[in-house]
């Protein structure tokens, strides 16, 4: 199965825009493959406006959300890979969703094929 995650994301951020507001991810800045304007990072986490209007590219994939926006009028290209993503929410309410951290930790479980109630008659 997919994760859920990545949906959950998009279908937030989908709400968050058409309800007028801004939306603002939070980050966990120690990811490996995240990619980030350090100078913003404070105690390992980052928030992200990404408002249509603030950036541009943004692509809200299944494993990572990437876009390009200015950081102290520098351009940078950001990706936030989906298990560093610990929340997503509307800056002026603070509604949406904050993630386990751990869940996406762990790898997904595998579940041995159910055994067949048949048996072999002679």
């Amino acid at each position: 199965m997919t994760p859920l995650k990545p949906y959950l994301i998009r279908s937030i951020y989908d709400w968050i825009i058409d309800n007028n507001l801004t939306p603002h991810l939070l980050v966990d800045a120690t990811h490996p493959h995240a990619v980030l304007p350090e100078e913003y990072i404070e105690d390992n986490k980052i928030v992200l406006n990404v408002r249509p209007e603030a950036i541009q590219g943004l692509t809200l994939g299944n494993t990572a959300v990437e876009f390009s926006a200015r950081f102290n009028g520098q351009p940078m290209h950001i990706t936030a890979p989906i298990p560093a993503v610990m929340a997503i929410y509307a800056r002026e309410n603070g509604r949406g969703m904050v993630f386990d951290q751990e869940e996406d930790n762990e790898p997904p479980e595998e579940t041995p094929p159910p055994r067949s109630h048949l048996r072999v008659v002679k």
